[in-house]
Formats: C-alpha cells, sequence, structure tokens
C-alpha cells in the first residue's frame, strides 16, 4: 500500500477544459461506458464510488479497480484506445463530469506543468494496478480482502479516512479479491470478531486491519 494517488484539484482541472463537458447524476448500478463501445471522452468522478470491471470471451467478470472522488475513468482514449476495454458501474449514486477527448487533449498542450500533474497521477494510479496484480498473485485472499477494506476506506492516504465504507456487496468484494461470497463473508465475520471492523449502517473499518495485511 505505498502508492497513493492525490485526486487532481477538481476546480483545477475543469477550469482548464473550454467547451467539451457535460455533468451527469447516476443512480447505483446505472453503466457509465461498457466494454467494446467507442472511446471518445474521458470521466471525472466528483461525488461516489464506480466500479472498473472486465469481461473475458468466457463470460468470466472481474473487478479490476474501485474508484471515487478525484479519480478519472476512460483516460485510456487519450492513449489511442478505440474502444473502452472495460464496463464502468456507479455502486452509490454519483456525479460525473464527461470530457470530450479532445478538449482534454487540447487543455493538456496547453498548460505544461498541469500536463506534467495529469502525468503523475496515471502513472501512480498504474502503479497502484500493478501492486493489485501482486496482490492477487501472492497473497491470500484474506490479505487480499483486507487490503480493499483498507483502500476503500482510504487507508494511508493524507487525509483522514473514511470510517465507514459506502454499502458494497459482498459479492462485488468477492469479485475484486477473486474468490467466492462465502469466503468474503468468512473472513468478514472474523475481522469483526477480531475487532478489526463493525458493522453500523455501512462498514466501519479500525486501522489495526492492517495487522493482517502486514502478517507473514
Amino acid at each position: 500500500m505505498k502508492a497513493k494517488a492525490d485526486p487532481v484539484n477538481e476546480r483545477d482541472f475543469l477550469a482548464r477544459i473550454e467547451g467539451g463537458k457535460t455533468i451527469r447524476e447516476y443512480k447505483s448500478k446505472k453503466t457509465i461506458f461498457r466494454q467494446g463501445e467507442p472511446a471518445d471522452s474521458i470521466f471525472y468522478i466528483e461525488k461516489g464510488r464506480v466500479k472498473l470491471g472486465v469481461v473475458s470471451d468466457r463470460g468470466k467478470e472481474a473487478v479490476v479497480a474501485i474508484l471515487g472522488p478525484g479519480d478519472f475513468l476512460g483516460e485510456g482514449c487519450l492513449a489511442g484506445q478505440m474502444v473502452r476495454m472495460s464496463t464502468a458501474t456507479p455502486l452509490t449514486d454519483c456525479r460525473i463530469v464527461r470530457i470530450k477527448k479532445e478538449a482534454t487533449v487540447l487543455a493538456l498542450r496547453a498548460d505544461a506543468a498541469f500536463s506534467e500533474k495529469f502525468l503523475a497521477y496515471l502513472l501512480i494510479r498504474n502503479i497502484r494496478i500493478q501492486e493489485d496484480l501482486v496482490d492477487q498473485l501472492f497473497n491470500s485472499s484474506e490479505k487480499r480482502l483486507a487490503r480493499v477494506l483498507l483502500l476503500l476506506a482510504n487507508y494511508g492516504k493524507d487525509s483522514k479516512p473514511d470510517m465507514v465504507i459506502a454499502k458494497i456487496s459482498q459479492e462485488t468484494l468477492a469479485e475484486m479479491i477473486g474468490t467466492t461470497r462465502s469466503r468474503v463473508s468468512h473472513f468478514m465475520n472474523k475481522f469483526r470478531k477480531l475487532g478489526f471492523i463493525k458493522y453500523n449502517g455501512g462498514v466501519r473499518v479500525h486501522s489495526s486491519l492492517l495487522n493482517i495485511v502486514l502478517h507473514d
């Protein structure tokens, strides 16, 4: 959990975009974009959490990321991606800014300092994705679940962690860590009995859950 991507300041970012912007409210489970659709814009999360998932040719689904306020979606189009490589689905009610690819490119070309900041953000998030892959390959499902819960609670960021995680199903958690719902239920009950988490209209995460991640 070393890599931290500080959110790009919303006003700072949006002020640089001239035209090509639309703001939309999304209800939970209302798709933002689907895998295979044309990639012609990026999205900026102002409020809420979004799940990025991919589906294999055999129909198997995997969750590759959970993103929140200050994060971008669909930025692959800036690197020449013609179609969406994943599906973006809100886990909570969201407010999303859609920005056309052309408008984003113009803004990045016009301001070298901001372009550098934007690139740094993307590189750090790429490191985060690599850490997730290593986590999937080498850590137990118990450790992977603990790590996901800490990340969802914003543990390790400069700001105060969100002690209560917005409602997220055990099915989604199982998809994220590559295990079954029954295993997730087992570990969640274990974490609760050890005092690492509490249920109170959501999941309240205690920093002591980090002991599971660090334990060999």
